[in-house]
């Protein structure tokens, strides 16, 4: 069997332990926030960056893994001898690491041209445990002996199925991104609107208005559950774990079965709902790309 080596990157929000334990290397995104630079995993904690964002006077800003950063891993790995490596990125159309990924990749190939290294890079098309979660089944599936044209059939599928439903309860970063006006944002926070997102091939958009905090769970569970393909595994993410204990409790009772983990949301999700979140990744029926 080919030595082989699962990446991801930061955004993927997958917990430290379960990538520990199916040795899959997250390469760190740099945040900046009110004037002070941060590394995602290495200054702050997802709880940390939640707190920080509460205490803000701005929004922050995330900086692109660079081409640089991406050719000293593949170069570091074809040292060690791996033979396949697989990264699974965040949404390119959101993001420019993907891009810089490939380029890596170019330039690898250009000064190694004798190295028996594949690089395969995956776009996930979203953010967060949609393809944290699947960097776990990549590796697991490696680990029992598939190839990495199984394994790429295998996420390809499923990233044309995974989705997103998050519940905001607040609008404040919302209003300050300029996602909406001001004047709306303060409008429906003052009218108790909380606003339900679809988070679909890295594409967000509103798809209810729920009245108050107390309808925002129940609507989400309850999109997810009209949504869903029944049977299949989910998880729940949140922005504070405040929130973590209903969401379980409440999506277990409308399933019939809990979820197969909860994560806290890092950075970016977060910095566009704010730090009072919560919502839920599922598998839909496939979309055609």
């Amino acid at each position: 069997m080919s030595k082989y080596v699962v990446m991801t990157d930061s955004a993927c929000d997958l917990p430290q332990d379960l990538a520990d334990k199916h040795h899959i290397d997250i390469i760190c995104f740099k945040i900046a926030l009110d004037g002070e630079g941060y590394t995602e995993r290495v200054d702050f904690t997802p709880e940390q960056f939640s707190q920080m964002l509460r205490e803000a006077k701005g929004l922050p800003t995330t900086s692109q893994v660079t081409q640089f950063e991406f050719f000293d891993k593949f170069e570091e790995y074809d040292r060690a001898g791996v033979e396949e490596l697989l990264y699974i990125s965040i949404n390119s159309a959101g993001s420019g690491t993907n891009a810089a990924a490939h380029r890596a990749a170019e330039e690898f190939r250009e000064a190694h041209p004798d190295s028996p290294m594949k690089i395969t890079i995956v776009d996930s098309h979203s953010y967060s445990i949609v393809y944290g979660s699947q960097a776990v089944e990549a590796a697991k599936m490696l680990a029992d002996g598939k190839t990495m044209d199984e394994v790429v059939a295998y996420l390809d599928d499923m990233f044309a199925r995974l989705e997103v439903i998050l519940g905001a309860y607040t609008l404040k970063i919302i209003r300050k991104s300029g996602r909406v006006s001001a004047a709306a944002a303060i409008a429906g926070d003052l009218l108790g609107i909380r606003p339900i997102f679809t988070l679909i091939d890295g594409e967000s958009k509103v798809i209810k208005k729920a009245r108050g905090d107390k309808m925002v769970l129940s609507s989400v569970v309850n999109e997810m559950k009209a949504r869903m393909e029944p049977g299949t595994p989910y998880w729940v993410g949140f922005a504070d774990r405040k929130y973590e204990a209903e969401y379980v409790a409440a999506c277990e009772k409308a399933l019939g079965y809990p979820p197969a983990g909860s994560i806290h949301l890092g950075s970016a999700v977060c910095a566009n709902t704010g730090p009072d979140a919560a919502g839920v990744l599922y598998q839909g029926s496939k979309r055609e790309r």
